[in-house]
């Protein structure tokens, strides 16, 4: 299809219809929304080191206090949700934000820029990583990275914890649930399930006798 009848003028000097759907687009609200959320996700993918958990204090900035998509108890359930389902957990809280935010498009847009700067810059660097691997500055600059991304993950973990445990029974399942899996060994997935059943339980007798 020739692309140039749609965008130029007709003999009157009216755009055509090109045009038309082109500022229809750009003026659209939930346009604009997608096109932030791609940027806003791509540039937490492109600077962060360490994945999901390292990623929250960036997306605690960006989301919840630059453009306001998600407050912090949101941003902990979608966290909550994304280790819950398969998949990476950043990518699902990013499918998750972009929903909420902009429907079925927005997911889509969300989940492109938080997976597209890891692919650009794996397949970019894959081959230099292989060659200078034993490379001494190369493993002194790795193992720089490896610490930094430690603080960051400690750093979420505080901030989470504040936001996450305002109960009693908040820091029951939290210790009870860090137990089973350092102490015991027991499957994330099964850890997630019995928390789950437990809270509707509890839940469910509160409310009970509340009544």
């Amino acid at each position: 299809m020739n692309t140039w009848f749609l965008f130029s003028n007709d003999l009157t000097g009216r755009p055509k219809a090109g045009y038309k759907a082109l500022d229809i687009m750009i003026k659209n609200k939930k346009f604009n929304e997608t096109i932030k959320l791609f940027t806003a996700f791509f540039k937490i993918g492109l600077f962060t080191f360490g994945g999901g958990y390292a990623m929250l204090p960036m997306i605690q900035r960006e989301i919840t206090g630059k453009y306001k998509w998600a407050t912090e108890e949101e941003v902990l359930d979608y966290y909550a949700l994304g280790q819950s389902t398969p998949g990476i957990i950043a990518i699902n809280t990013a499918t998750f934000i972009g929903y909420k935010t902009a429907g079925i498009a927005g997911a889509i847009m969300a989940t492109l820029g938080m997976t597209l700067p890891s692919l650009i810059i794996i397949t970019a660097l894959y081959s230099l990583i292989s060659a200078y691997r034993e490379n001494i500055y190369v493993q002194k600059a790795l193992l720089g990275i490896r610490g930094a991304v430690i603080a960051l993950i400690l750093v979420s973990i505080v901030k989470m914890g504040k936001k996450a445990f305002k109960s009693l029974s908040s820091y029951f399942f939290g210790i009870t649930g860090f137990l089973l899996l350092l102490v015991f060994g027991i499957p994330s997935y099964a850890i997630i399930i019995g928390a789950m059943a437990g809270a509707a339980i509890y839940a469910f007798f509160v409310k009970r006798r509340a009544f």
